[in-house]
C-alpha cells in the first residue's frame, strides 16, 4: 500500500486523439492559414490592445461619472446658505457682500481662508525676524571679540613667540596661557550676558 505511484512516471504534454473519419481541410483554408500575417505575438498584442482599450474606456467613464457627482455635490453645497461663512464675513467686512457664491463657490472660500493663514504666518515669521535682529544687536559678539585689547595683545604675543621659536614652540607656554586666561575672561563676559 502506498509504495506504487498514482501518476505516471513520464510526464506526457502532448495528447493524441484519434478519429474514427478522417478530418480533411480544404486546400483554400490551408492556403489562407499559411498566407495569414498574424503569429502568436501579433495575436497576443491585439488581444493587449483590446484590453487597454477597454480599460480606458471604463476608466473615462467611471472619471465622467465621479465628475458629474462631484458637480452636483458643488452645487448643492453652494445652493445651502453657509451661516459661519455670512456671519464672519458680516462682522470683518459689513460693507462687502459675500462673493464667494459669485466667483466660484467653495473654492474662492478656501482660497481667501488660505490667504489669511499665509498673511497670519507672514506676519509672525516678520515679527521673529524683527525680536532676532533686536537680540543681535544687543549681543554684537563679533564686536566685543575684535574690540577687545587684552584679547588682541595676548594673541599678538602668542604669534610672535611661535615666529621667533619655530623649531621650539613649548618654548612660549606662557604666551599661550596668558591668551587662554584673556578667552576664558571673554567666555565668562558672553555666557554672563546670554544668561541675563
Amino acid at each position: 500500500m502506498g509504495q506504487g505511484t498514482s501518476k505516471s512516471s513520464s510526464p506526457s504534454t502532448q495528447h493524441v486523439f484519434a478519429s474514427d473519419t478522417p478530418v480533411r481541410f480544404s486546400q483554400e483554408l490551408i492556403d489562407a492559414l499559411q498566407a495569414s500575417p498574424e503569429t502568436d505575438s501579433t495575436r497576443a498584442k491585439d488581444l493587449e490592445l483590446h484590453i487597454q482599450s477597454r480599460v480606458n474606456a471604463e476608466l473615462s467613464r467611471l472619471e465622467a461619472e465621479q465628475t458629474r457627482a462631484l458637480r452636483e455635490l458643488e452645487e448643492q453645497i453652494s445652493a445651502t446658505p453657509d451661516s459661519t461663512t455670512n456671519s464672519s464675513h458680516t462682522s470683518s467686512q459689513p460693507s462687502v457682500p459675500d462673493q464667494s457664491a459669485s466667483r466660484g463657490g467653495r473654492d474662492h472660500g478656501a482660497k481667501a481662508e488660505g490667504d489669511k493663514l499665509r498673511d497670519l504666518g507672514r506676519q509672525s515669521v516678520q515679527k521673529e525676524i524683527v525680536e532676532l535682529r533686536q537680540k543681535l544687536q544687543q549681543r554684537k559678539l563679533r564686536e566685543d571679540i575684535i574690540g577687545d585689547k587684552a584679547v588682541e595683545k595676548a594673541k599678538q604675543d602668542v604669534v610672535t613667540c611661535l615666529r621667533l621659536n619655530d623649531r621650539r614652540p613649548l618654548d612660549c607656554y606662557k604666551e599661550v596661557e596668558a591668551f587662554k586666561k584673556q578667552v576664558g575672561r571673554l567666555e565668562k563676559d558672553f555666557l554672563g550676558r546670554i544668561l541675563e
